[in-house]
């Protein structure tokens, strides 16, 4: 079986194995905007404002059954949407996006994700959650599943990749067909997306050709799971041991990447936020360079929803729950991944909750979309002023970058589009 739906609604130079130093920064935060419903993904366009998405709370239109097939069943509406927040304004900028949720308007696929090439032209990723089989049967003509490129000025959008149909006519990884396209990178003139419901990384360029699958993620195996006690609220309850049976000794989980981002070695970085029963310490952040095998480049989170380097080479993990989901604290964290593999928690609860998405801005402070599970509570949090505060160590393997790809970092940064702006103190 593949992502449920409600689980979110994510060249090597050299091995290193050491006792990894740990350490914490308390990071400050402002709440620059509030109100959103299950935000995802945000990114600076090129007039320099940050612009978010909605996945929408659904509506009373037809509905497809969630993945895992038992439960509510989530139902469409078009009340996606993009929002830009700059000079201290939060405004939808683009709106009548097709969106699926619950009928309590959690567990939202809608907009996931928004990039800008190097043009300024803008690319929105839209998430599904279910057998794409329904889709069009069930739903109609709707570009849930789909990358589209949006107009803000006539509030339209045109379609330019269908990423859950792909999963239904291929399947790469040869599991239930499902699909949920979370979060994606553009390289060159690549969309690289990731898809949590299938399981796959894809590629397909900016005008729509050549999409293909250049990496499948391997299904993990739990041992000596931990369940939600028998007759918890679960969104797997077929899966919840009753009281009568024998726990798993092995249990297999799925890997539900999450995120993609391009790493100074030119290689792509997903993070991984583990199937149900969500296992605290379980999920990975892969390495996939140009052989297309997902390696093992840090391990030891919990349930990540995204991932960013920034110019220095540091990779910026975000942790949805510091515990299992199914445990009901949501208190997440940011944590901070020197080149070197030594781990920086940077904020750790204290208001960061169910964060789903993070970007790094011109002015080197980190954005978040906060509480992003939740309809018209999601906020955008600006992190700056990071102080560090030992930890203790702890001994954790990781493949490191190295030498020679920080080397490369330093001597060859990507050049910045013509028209990226300077940020000072911009909210």
């Amino acid at each position: 079986m593949k992502l449920k739906p409600l689980t979110i609604t994510f060249l090597t130079f050299c091995v290193v194995g050491f006792s990894e130093i740990k350490s914490a920064e308390a990071g400050s935060f402002s709440v620059i905007a509030e109100g959103l419903d299950n935000a995802g993904g945000l990114s600076f366009g090129p007039d320099g404002n940050l612009y978010v998405t909605e996945a929408g709370i659904g509506g009373s239109g037809s509905c497809v059954p969630p993945a895992s097939g038992q439960g509510d069943s989530l139902c469409y509406g078009t009340t996606g949407a993009i929002t830009k927040i700059g000079n201290g304004k939060t405004e939808r900028i683009l709106t009548g996006l097709p969106s699926l949720a619950l009928p309590n308007g959690t567990g939202g696929a809608g907009p996931r994700d928004i990039k800008f090439d190097a043009t300024g032209k803008p690319y929105v990723l839209l998430g599904y959650g279910a057998n794409p089989v329904f889709r069009d049967r069930n739903l109609g003509n709707t570009d849930l599943g789909k990358i589209i490129a949006p107009d803000f000025k006539t509030n339209s959008w045109t379609s330019i990749a269908d990423i859950a149909n792909y999963e239904l006519a291929l399947n790469p990884d040869g599991k239930d067909v499902n699909s949920n396209p979370l979060g994606f990178v553009i390289d060159d003139n690549n969309l690289v997306v990731v898809d949590a419901g299938a399981n796959n990384l894809l590629s397909v360029k900016t005008d729509g050709s050549n999409l293909q699958s250049i990496a499948t993620f391997p299904q993990d195996i739990l041992t000596n799971p931990i369940f939600p006690p028998a007759g918890t609220p679960s969104n797997e309850p077929s899966q919840v041991p009753s009281l009568n049976e024998t726990p798993q000794l092995q249990f297999p989980i799925q890997a539900v990447p999450s995120s993609v981002t391009k790493g100074p070695d030119g290689a792509y970085y997903a993070s991984q936020f583990t199937g149900f029963p969500f296992p605290e310490g379980g999920a990975k952040i892969y390495r996939i360079g140009a052989d297309g095998l997902p390696t093992i480049y840090a391990d030891g989170f919990t349930q990540l929803t995204d991932l960013e380097f920034d110019s220095k080479g540091n990779l910026y993990a975000l942790q949805y729950a510091n515990q299992s989901a199914w445990k009901g604290n949501f208190d997440g964290s940011l944590i901070k991944i020197a080149p070197d593999g030594t781990r920086t928690t940077i904020l750790s609860g204290n208001g960061l909750e169910s964060p789903s998405a993070l970007t790094i801005g011109f002015d080197d402070a980190i954005y978040i979309t906060n509480r992003g599970d939740r309809p018209g509570q999601g906020q955008v949090l600006k992190i700056e002023s990071f102080k560090s505060i030992p930890e203790p160590n702890n001994a954790l393997g990781i493949l490191a970058i190295g030498a020679l790809a920080v080397g490369y970092l330093h001597k060859k940064k990507a050049p910045k589009p013509y028209w990226l702006p300077v940020l000072k103190n911009f909210f």
